[in-house]
């Protein structure tokens, strides 16, 4: 009986000492965040516009004579060079209105060799009195009226290899050109109310244009007030610019100002300005929308974030930070501008409360991260980082936890 008692009691704190055990079970680990140091970059200030693209030159191709089309010497879309060949107008009226000039010009010349001759023979003969003055005067008046036939006649030629030479329509400027609006066999008539042949617009370089509101044009104003005084062209100061089209991330191009309109319009108080940008590749396609930004100001030195870690209680911004024992706390911030790369400038909400560039941020698994409570803080590449130390000891955590 003794026996079986004892063997109860042992069962008894057997049960007692596993359930003690089982209730002091150790903590969960700390999550994982990752954590990244601010970083510090020199900026400019800047303004953001739309804008359009515009060819530099544009030519509408016409006829200055009138004839048939023999020949078209494009494909519709194509790039050409000044001076090849768009169209061929059959030659052959007007080589024929050459000779015929031509030989209407000799005539007039074997006519003024005559003349010549006999008002030299006049004006021998008048001496002795062989003949009277009077038909030395009619000799010398046929010599010079055939003179001045023989150069007109010369004009008239002239003009007439114009017409052989605009027969041939070649490309006034080089660049890329539309479609044949004639065809093979129709006739053209020359003058200004007649159908464009094609239209041509340059490709490099190629202008921008943007509007800018008066106000940012004051602020330029007095940015660049020592230029201004200075009497320095716009295009002679080259302000750069840079600019996307829709389908770009940011703005990866470059320009230069070279041209603002002289007057700001009433209606709209806005004053036109525009760019020049290098077009080697023919990319850039006149007529395209396009985003442009313009740095102003004096370059200053700014924190910046990944605004994937900026939070929202609010009207309040914020980050999670680190002490030096990893544990959570909040830091409120006023958001700045936000970068091409994803990162966003911040600075202090409040005197004294500012961020330097050795704090740790959070900025993956800010969903795990509880404000009072350790992380386990890793880098970018996944490795452990033992303890997020900073420049400068932090406050207590839960005395800065709102």
């Amino acid at each position: 009986m003794r026996y079986s008692t004892t063997i109860l009691t042992c069962l008894i704190l057997t049960a007692v000492v596993a359930c003690s055990k089982k209730q002091e079970a150790p903590p969960p680990a700390p999550p994982k965040v990752t954590v990244a140091h601010p970083e510090q970059r020199t900026l400019v200030d800047e303004d953001h516009y739309n804008g359009w693209l515009e060819a530099a030159e544009n030519v509408e191709v016409r006829s200055r004579v009138r004839g048939h089309i023999a020949k078209i010497g494009f494909i519709d879309g194509q790039i050409v060079n000044k001076g090849d060949l768009l169209f061929q107008l059959d030659p052959r009226p007007f080589e024929a209105e050459l000779g015929r000039s031509q030989d209407e010009l000799r005539v007039v010349q074997a006519q003024k060799v005559a003349a010549d001759r006999d008002y030299e023979r006049m004006k021998e003969l008048v001496v002795s009195g062989a003949v009277s003055r009077t038909e030395t005067d009619k000799s010398e008046a046929r010599a010079l009226s055939l003179a001045a036939q023989v150069e007109a006649a010369k004009q008239e030629i002239a003009r007439k290899a114009l017409d052989v030479e605009y027969a041939r329509i070649t490309a006034p400027i080089g660049g890329r050109i539309s479609r044949a609006q004639l065809t093979v066999g129709n006739f053209v008539n020359a003058g200004g109310t007649d159908p464009v042949l094609t239209t041509i617009v340059s490709i490099d370089p190629i202008h921008l244009y943007f509007n800018i509101d008066e106000r940012s044009l004051q602020r330029y104003q007095k940015t660049h007030a020592e230029r201004i005084r200075q009497g320095t062209t716009l295009k002679q100061a080259q302000f750069p610019f840079s600019f996307g089209l829709d389908s770009d991330q940011g703005f990866p191009h470059k320009g230069v100002m070279d041209f603002a309109n002289n007057r700001v319009d009433q209606t709209t108080g806005t004053l036109q300005v525009r760019g020049v940008v290098a077009n080697p590749q023919g990319r850039f396609v006149p007529g395209s929308r396009t985003r442009v930004r313009i740095p102003f100001g004096d370059p200053y030195q700014a924190l910046l974030v990944p605004d994937t870690a900026i939070l929202t209680d609010q009207d309040k911004k914020y980050v999670f930070l680190l002490n030096e024992k990893n544990v959570v706390y909040r830091r409120d911030i006023k958001p700045g501008r936000l970068l091409d790369d994803g990162l966003r400038v911040v600075s202090a909400a409040e005197k004294g409360q500012e961020i330097t560039p050795s704090d740790w941020v959070i900025v993956v698994g800010l969903q795990r991260a509880r404000i009072n409570n350790p992380v386990e803080p890793m880098d970018s590449s996944g490795n452990p980082i033992t303890q997020a130390k900073t420049s400068e000891a932090q406050p207590d955590a839960a005395a800065t936890s709102h």
